[in-house]
């Protein structure tokens, strides 16, 4: 099935995910997500975390599954915001917060702070510049936030001011980043 994806540790282990089919929703190959969550093993236990361009729901799932207390997930898609209260009821989390916004719109209300934020939007729509700008200026950060995103492989990830990469992988079309906020 092409708009499946599974959860690939932590208390939802092999959970599979339907998501709605659709062009802009490009979930993290699981060989990918498995290097993103070796890179933040440590830094999910009680992270509250953000999932900005939250598509399938899967990067938020695998954070929650993993330990984190806390999820705020962003997508204006209304048929991606009904997916991801269907699986907010199937795995049951009370600590998940699911907001239909325009990402600029949640960035500029100030949803909070938090300590890992997963910037994936849609490659072709252009949004990770703005996303990254405004999310650096928006005092949603702190020192020791992490940043992870991911762009084409041939793309240079935006450069912020305060933020310091930590690590990048190119994998196939796809390369990914991860940021410290400093």
């Amino acid at each position: 099935m092409r708009n499946q994806v599974r959860i690939i540790g932590g208390r939802w282990r092999a959970s599979k995910i339907v998501f709605p089919a659709g062009e802009a929703i490009r979930p993290t190959p699981d060989r990918l997500r498995e290097t993103l969550f070796n890179w933040l093993q440590f830094s999910l236990h009680g992270a509250r975390v953000l999932d900005l361009f939250a598509g399938s729901g899967v990067l938020g799932l695998e954070a929650l599954s993993r330990g984190a207390t806390g999820l705020h997930s962003v997508d204006t898609d209304p048929a991606v915001i009904a997916h991801l209260g269907r699986l907010k009821k199937r795995f049951d989390c009370d600590n998940w917060r699911i907001f239909q916004h325009d990402y600029a719109q949640f960035i500029r209300a100030g949803g909070g702070m938090y300590d890992v934020v997963f910037l994936d939007p849609p490659f072709q729509a252009g949004f990770l510049q703005t996303a990254c700008r405004l999310l650096a200026g928006a005092g949603m950060l702190h020192a020791g936030s992490l940043v992870y995103g991911e762009c084409r492989a041939g793309q240079a990830f935006p450069e912020v001011p305060g933020w310091s990469l930590q690590k990048q992988k190119c994998a196939g079309e796809v390369r990914s980043v991860l940021y410290g906020v400093g």
